[in-house]
């Protein structure tokens, strides 16, 4: 995929999954079982867009989760030249990138299953058609690890998985101890983050740099707004797996919580129970965590509170060239 061409991807798509694999898709795309069915659907309309369209990974990892289930977590960003419409995002000509976050399960050698984000409102907000709130953290092309290590070579090294995966565990128990709690201190956060920490948010909510970066930028208003956030555990399924220096998490959805307070990300208080994908990657530095790739589907939460994302984006841009003023679709 780095040379995309997409009868040599699809041939190799049908070559490494099973018959009836299942992709589970960031909003719009959605579930769909079968290789030709996921191309035609996601990859034919990408490259119509994007002509020239390379994949860059860079962290591939893999390992065991807790059920024995046997996982590959990929990293990186999807680039190219946009050229032509997507999802009716209007073009600009210019090098795109979106990141991606997928993870694929694996049985008798085969894939069986696909769990993938692609950060949509990334190349929304590169063609300066996001019609939702600003960021509060900052917007950039998330960068590969500092480490240089991404891409984990085997042997697979069982102990130091468990023990980087055993650290994340523990550190997101210790996360849901506040507010419930007590105040920021029973999270512990000296004990599992580096203190120049790199929390790297999905397109939307933006990055923030050490202990309060992340809490300014991302915790707080998500606490603010949805106080109830890991009190429903017995409805999701974490898959969490790690490979030396790093650990990941994936689950479809693996988070429920209710909008309410202060609302989130200039969202009011829509009192909603809503489901929530989130992929999320770590790296960890001489037993502290110095960098974390989270991926959310913030799409698919639009849609559960019936905020029409496209919709709006396609308002704010049908006088712009390229959309029919009258349609307000994309030519």
């Amino acid at each position: 995929m780095y040379d995309f061409e997409a009868e040599k991807v699809r041939a190799a798509l049908h070559a490494v999954c099973a018959e009836d694999v299942v992709f589970r898709l960031a909003f719009p795309f959605e579930t769909t079982t079968g290789v030709d069915g996921y191309f035609d659907k996601v990859y034919g309309p990408l490259l119509r867009a994007v002509p020239d369209l390379e994949r860059r990974d860079h962290i591939v990892m893999a390992g065991p989760d807790g059920d024995g289930a046997d996982w590959v977590g990929c990293g990186g960003f999807y680039t190219g030249t946009f050229v032509h419409p997507w999802l009716d995002i209007p073009p600009t000509g210019h090098l795109v990138h979106m990141r991606f976050h997928e993870f694929y399960r694996f049985e008798d050698g085969k894939i069986v299953e696909m769990q993938a984000l692609w950060d949509i409102p990334e190349v929304m907000m590169q063609a300066g058609a996001w019609p939702m709130v600003p960021s509060l953290g900052r917007e950039w092309h998330v960068p590969a690890p500092a480490s240089n290590d991404g891409i984990v070579p085997g042997p697979y090294d069982a102990q130091a998985g468990a023990a980087t995966c055993a650290h994340i565990v523990e550190m997101l128990e210790y996360l849901k101890k506040h507010p419930s709690q007590g105040g920021p201190e029973v999270m512990e956060m000296d004990r599992f983050w580096h203190p120049r920490m790199s929390w790297y948010g999905p397109s939307g909510i933006g990055t923030g740099r050490g202990q309060a970066g992340f809490r300014n930028w991302h915790q707080i208003p998500f606490l603010n707004g949805m106080p109830d956030r890991g009190q429903y555990v017995d409805e999701i399924t974490y898959h969490f797996f790690g490979d030396r220096n790093f650990a990941a998490v994936t689950g479809w959805p693996d988070m429920y919580q209710s909008i309410t307070h202060d609302g989130w990300l200039g969202i009011p208080p829509v009192n909603k129970k809503i489901e929530m994908r989130s992929l999320d990657f770590w790296r960890v530095e001489n037993g502290l965590i110095r960098e974390n790739w989270v991926l959310v589907d913030l799409l698919h939460m639009y849609d559960q509170i019936g905020v029409d994302v496209f919709a709006r984006m396609r308002e704010f841009n049908k006088v712009r060239p390229g959309f029919d003023p009258e349609s307000g679709v994309a030519l």
